[in-house]
């Protein structure tokens, strides 16, 4: 249970919380102790000895300690509940801050799926065993302890019938528990994958039915719920052994002990009093390891859970931070930032793995437009996903003003960039909530403005309720070309330094690109000069860019304006003749 116990330093900011609980659990055991021993008094000098006025006064006694077990159990649940419910929150909180800080490296080996199922699934059945810890967890050991000695002290004959068992109780959890965890650890993971393919077919459900899959993916969830349906099958009919084997081991103690103790008392060495206390401590000893067990599975299944949690929270960041990072201009400077690769050389699993950029070198000088041609594949998005340092290079250097961007300070250096992706994300909110997203102090005029150049203006207004309209999950209301005009307004509003397009425009028809790029052109002019790099599939797009870098299979082919390459790079020459070549329109012409 160790991933369990490092868990538990989430429980420290409400440890008196905590301690009130197992306080109120002390005393609510003492009051469920003191029965038995009451019992006995009633038999032996009430009933025995027919005294009315001993079975009143010892019945009032028994009342009164029903009475304080009662409110101090509501209690200890109360506080429990606010120590498990805290935990869970603060949990939750890590899990989403560490995420927060993983790099696209990071993410591609934690799938989103499995986040989804870690921060609420598996936080979940831990938080449950937490609170449970401050009442059955607890109380069954301390409850076990008080009956041995109470029962030690009622009846040393009987007691030695509870060391007999104890042993036997012990061995038959340790060996459940030793099988049950990674049993339970099978289930989570099952779990994540039913969870993704879920998630994907929400995500997906337009393409699942334009292409008629409804039956196949249906088939597809259904296999992962079998398998899952199956593993708890399997782990419930495990323990399914465990509860009737503890209750037989309880039952054959009472036996033992009304047994003994019959002996006992008929040969006049214990009074029908003792007998009848003696057997209620035993059932006391005996039941709360029943609970254990019980408890055995959900605690097996809380240790695999714990230890995916940990396994997020103990996630080394693979883009750090240096402890002393150098500091670069503020955001907004009238000029743009200089951008240079260096023998850039990057592979996606690390120094081993097959490299997707080959010896890339490349400057982009301030307020140049840089555009980013090649095949799907070539490594165009990678390229540009190293100068936020979404990735970090495996060779070479990116520098921004000849700093190396790993010497920079992570907020600093993406403060410095707008980026819109060809998958325009947008988030539940308003309009204006998603192009203020990276500036929300930003001003209307100047939201507005950014949207103008973006092209989003006109059909903004259009929309239900202008900018304060609300936008669906993922932007689900919207075209994809209008997401896309939000995503890139967004990247103009923080007034970048290097403003990236990757691919940010393939959802718009060629009159409204045409419109973006001017208006790009002139705001760029007008208000600070902007480096900008722009991921293409079209060649239209880059026609007029101050440097065409042509990609292929991770390399640089060629590099220069577009008449020196249509003149010297057969790549780009292809990539003209089949997009303009034959009748298509040449916005630089």
């Amino acid at each position: 249970m160790r991933s369990l116990v490092r868990m538990f330093r989430f429980v420290r900011p409400y440890r008196w919380y905590a301690a009130g609980a197992l306080t109120l659990l002390l005393g609510m055991v003492g009051a469920d102790l003191l029965i038995p021993r009451l019992t006995q008094r009633i038999i032996d000098q009430g009933i025995a000895a027919g005294d009315m006025r001993v079975i009143a006064t010892t019945a009032l006694a028994m009342i009164g300690a029903a009475i304080v077990s009662t409110l101090f159990a509501v209690a200890n649940t109360i506080l429990s509940v606010r120590v498990g419910q805290g935990f869970a929150h603060d949990v939750r909180s890590a899990l989403m801050r560490k995420v927060q800080t993983f790099s696209f490296r990071n993410l591609d080996r934690l799938q989103t799926g499995q986040l989804i199922v870690r921060t609420t699934s598996d936080v979940a059945m831990v938080e449950m065993i937490v609170a449970m810890s401050l009442r059955i967890l607890t109380r069954a050991p301390v409850w076990v302890v008080g009956s041995m000695v109470l029962l030690t002290l009622t009846s040393r004959q009987l007691a030695w019938l509870l060391v007999a068992f104890v042993p036997v109780i012990v061995a038959l959890v340790s060996v459940f528990l030793a099988r049950a965890r990674p049993m339970f650890l099978g289930v989570q993971k099952q779990l994540e994958r039913l969870n993704t393919v879920l998630q994907e077919n929400l995500a997906g459900v337009r393409v699942v039915k334009a292409f008629v899959r409804e039956r196949h993916e249906a088939r597809r969830f259904d296999r992962e719920n079998e398998a899952l349906m199956r593993k708890n099958i399997h782990v419930m009919s495990f323990f399914a052994v465990l509860t009737p084997s503890m209750t037989l081991l309880v039952n054959l103690g009472v036996v033992g002990a009304i047994w003994l103790g019959g002996r006992a008392a008929i040969g006049g060495t214990m009074t029908v009093g003792q007998v009848v206390a003696s057997v209620n401590y035993l059932t006391y000893a005996l039941f709360p390891m029943m609970l254990i067990a019980g408890m055995m599975g959900p605690l097996s299944a809380a240790e695999a859970s714990a230890s995916r949690i940990l396994e997020v929270l103990d996630a080394e960041p693979d883009v750090r931070e240096k402890p002393q990072s150098q500091r670069l201009s503020a955001s907004g400077s009238p000029r743009g930032a200089r951008v240079a690769f260096k023998d850039v050389t990057f592979a996606y699993d690390g120094d081993g793995g097959e490299p997707v950029l080959r010896g890339v070198s490349l400057v982009a000088e301030p307020g140049e437009t840089v555009a980013i041609l090649g095949a799907t594949g070539s490594g165009k998005s990678t390229l540009i996903h190293l100068i936020p340092r979404f990735y970090d290079v495996t060779g070479g250097r990116v520098t921004v003003d000849g700093v190396d961007v790993r010497d920079l300070p992570l907020a600093d250096l993406r403060r410095q960039v707008g980026i819109a992706l060809q998958e325009a994300v947008l988030f539940t909110g308003t309009v204006r909530d998603n192009i203020r997203f990276g500036r929300p102090e930003a001003s209307e005029e100047e939201v507005i403005a950014a949207a103008q150049a973006a092209q989003a203006h006109e059909f903004i207004l259009n929309l239900p309720q202008g900018y304060d309209t609300v936008v669906g999950e993922r932007g689900v209301n919207l075209s994809g070309g209008q997401r896309q005009r939000i995503a890139i307004a967004r990247a103009l509003l923080v007034r970048p330094r290097i403003l990236i397009l990757d691919d940010s425009t393939s959802a718009v028809d060629i009159e409204t690109e045409v419109k973006l790029q001017d208006a790009l052109d002139r705001l760029m002019a007008e208000d600070h000069s902007a480096t900008r790099f722009v991921v293409a599939q079209r060649i239209s797009t880059v026609l007029l860019a101050d440097k065409i870098v042509v990609l292929d299979r991770g390399r640089v082919a060629a590099i220069g304006t577009h008449d020196e390459l249509l003149r010297g790079s057969p790549i780009y020459q292809d990539i003209y003749a089949s997009q303009l070549g034959n009748g298509g329109v040449d916005r630089g012409a």
